[in-house]
C-alpha cells in the first residue's frame, strides 16, 4: 500500500513537471476533453436531476410537517453544490472514465506498447499520462457546475408537482437565491478538482503496473476504480473539515 502511495505520489509529481508540454500534447488532450466531458454528459444529467428530485422528496415531506416548506430550496441548494454533485460526479468519473484510462494503459503495457514508446524515446508519462489527467481535471469542474444546476432544477420540480409538498417555483428559487452562494458552489468546485486529480493519478498509474495479460488488466481496472472511490471518499472528509475552517474566517 504504501509502495503504491509513493509511487503515485512520484507520478503525480512527474505529471507536474510536464504540464508545459501540454501544448505539444493538444491533440490527445481535446481527444480526452470529448471522451471524459461529452460522452459523460447525458450520465450526469440524469443522475443529477434524480438525485435533487429524491433529496426534495425526502427531506420535502419532513419539512413540510414542521411547516418549513420554504426552506426546502435551500436545502437542495446547499446539498448538491457543497456534496452531492461533486462526490457522485466523482465516483460516476472514476467508473466510467477511471476504469477506462487503467484499460487502455493496462493493455499497452501488457501488450509492450509501452516499451515500444520508450524504445522510439517518447516519454510514457508526456504522451499518455498527461493529457488524460490534465482533461480530467479540467472536465469534472464543469461537470459539477452542471450537476448542481440540473440537481436544483430537480429539486424544483418535485417540490412543485408533488402534491404533499406543493411548493411554487418561485418560493424555491427565492430560498436557494437566499441561502446559497457563490462561495457554496466554489466548494463544490475545488472538491471536483481535487477529486479529478486523485481518479487521473490512480487509474494511469494502475495501468502502468499492469502485468499478467488480460487478468491483470481486468485486476487494475478493478482496483483503479475502488482506490479511487475510497481515496475519493477520504479526501472529501478531508476537504470539508480544511473548507470549514476557512468558512469560519
Amino acid at each position: 500500500m504504501f509502495q503504491n502511495i509513493g509511487e503515485m505520489i512520484i507520478l503525480f509529481w512527474r505529471t507536474l513537471q510536464a504540464l508545459p508540454l501540454a501544448l505539444r500534447h493538444r491533440a490527445k488532450v481535446f481527444e480526452q476533453l470529448f471522451e471524459i466531458g461529452n460522452a459523460s454528459l447525458l450520465m450526469a444529467c440524469i443522475l443529477s436531476l434524480f438525485i435533487g428530485g429524491v433529496l426534495a422528496l425526502q427531506a420535502g415531506s419532513v419539512l413540510v410537517e414542521r411547516g418549513m416548506a420554504n426552506f426546502i430550496g435551500g436545502m437542495v441548494g446547499v446539498s448538491m453544490a457543497k456534496e452531492l454533485a461533486p462526490v457522485m460526479m466523482s465516483i460516476l468519473i472514476a467508473g466510467r472514465i477511471g476504469s477506462a484510462m487503467a484499460a487502455e494503459i493496462g493493455s499497452m503495457r501488457v501488450y509492450q506498447e509501452i516499451d515500444a514508446l520508450k524504445t522510439m524515446n517518447i516519454n510514457p508519462i508526456h504522451y499518455l499520462v498527461l493529457p488524460r489527467v490534465l482533461a480530467i481535471t479540467i472536465v469534472l469542474p464543469i461537470l459539477v457546475v452542471f450537476s448542481i444546476m440540473v440537481g436544483w432544477l430537480g429539486g424544483a420540480l418535485v417540490s412543485h408537482f408533488n402534491a404533499h409538498i406543493n411548493l411554487s417555483l418561485e418560493g424555491y428559487f427565492n430560498n436557494l437565491r437566499e441561502i446559497v452562494s457563490i462561495g457554496d458552489v466554489l466548494n463544490g468546485v475545488i472538491k471536483s478538482f481535487a477529486f479529478a486529480l486523485v481518479i487521473g493519478v490512480v487509474a494511469c498509474h494502475q495501468g502502468l503496473i499492469t502485468i499478467g495479460g488480460p487478468r491483470g488488466i481486468g485486476r487494475s481496472v478493478t482496483k483503479a476504480v475502488v482506490n479511487s472511490i475510497v481515496l475519493i471518499l477520504l479526501l472529501d472528509y478531508v476537504l470539508t473539515r480544511f473548507l470549514m475552517y476557512f468558512e469560519a474566517f
